[in-house]
């Protein structure tokens, strides 16, 4: 990226969890077994999607997307961050901070946008069920995810087009594990309330209305529910919980952070945590235990990935 902003700053330095080297080791082999989780957890999910015909329904298109997102929500600081547990200085380059914080808002935003899809296409099912398969075609389900992309970026890109530009003369340690905006943009050394300004009406607004929108659609979706009492309607009774589990899981450490995007609390790495690993862990174990469906498939699956591998009988 360019730096024409007379940056004298080349490098931002990271912040551990823990000053304590042996809490560091502990740390390093507990988040790497929760990525591994994670990115074979979520690809399971896709891979049994994409295999399965009996999976190739629009709920189930999504969720396939929403685990890619989940991998590269996990991905864009994790990794950096299990290596940095093995070092003594943990320090980031300017571009790379900036890519961080880049590719944080695209699958974050892109998340948000394809939670919110996901509660449209429940609604559908649930309250317009004799037009499920007219409204949710494949048209429909290809807008929905690629405009939750296209919203990720545009989200991204309408912070970071000001915030590269700032000047950056010093101190440079940021009190976390990754760049994240609010704790970069305090780093400038310029006035920078307008972007402060900027970022709470765009992140925070986002995650609100968003939060809102899904809340006020599940509420719609379960009064519905509540009227019948059959097994299809306990079964979408199952799925909603699932999906509120999800969007309260991701939503409320976000919006806690970019609601006050510039309060001082200790609590706002932990929480950064959270919704970039925890949540991404947590999606696929919801998703699939509580899902017979999902469950059955991956055991066909399983099944069939045996019977590939097993020597073939003799004659």
């Amino acid at each position: 990226m360019d730096q024409g902003n007379n940056s004298g700053v080349t490098e931002f330095v990271l912040h551990s969890l823990s000053g304590s080297q042996e809490l560091q080791l502990f740390y390093f082999a507990l988040f790497t077994l929760f990525y591994l989780s994670i990115v074979l957890g979520n690809l399971l999910i896709v891979l049994t999607v994409v295999s399965e015909p009996a999976l190739h329904s629009p709920m189930y298109f999504l969720l396939g997307n929403l685990s890619c997102i989940d991998v590269c929500l996990s991905t864009f600081a994790t990794p950096k961050m299990i290596v940095d547990f093995l070092m003594d200085h943990k320090t980031i380059s300017f571009e790379g901070c900036m890519a961080q914080i880049f590719f944080l808002h695209v699958f974050a935003g892109g998340e948000m946008m394809l939670l919110v899809a996901m509660a449209y296409d429940r609604y559908v099912a649930i309250c317009r069920p004799l037009h499920y398969a007219t409204i949710m075609n494949v048209r429909k389900c290809t807008i929905l995810v690629v405009g939750s992309w296209l919203i990720g970026v545009l989200h991204s890109v309408s912070q970071l087009v000001f915030t590269v530009n700032l000047p950056f003369c010093g101190p440079n340690k940021v009190d976390s594990f990754f760049c994240d905006l609010p704790l970069v943009i305090k780093l400038a050394c310029t006035d920078t309330f307008t972007l402060e300004v900027l970022m709470l009406s765009d992140s925070g607004l986002m995650a609100m209305s968003s939060f809102v929108l899904l809340l006020t659609s599940y509420t719609v979706i379960l009064v519905t529910v509540r009227r019948h009492s059959s097994v299809g309607m306990a079964k979408a009774r199952a799925t909603l919980t699932a999906h509120i589990t999800v969007v309260t899981l991701f939503f409320g450490p976000c919006i806690f952070i970019y609601a006050w995007p510039f309060s001082d609390l200790p609590v706002d790495k932990l929480l950064s945590i959270f919704y970039t690993v925890f949540t991404p862990l947590l999606n696929p174990l919801i998703y699939t235990l509580r899902n017979k469906e999902v469950t059955s498939a991956m055991q066909k699956l399983s099944r069939q990935v045996s019977s590939c591998r097993s020597p073939s009988s003799p004659l």
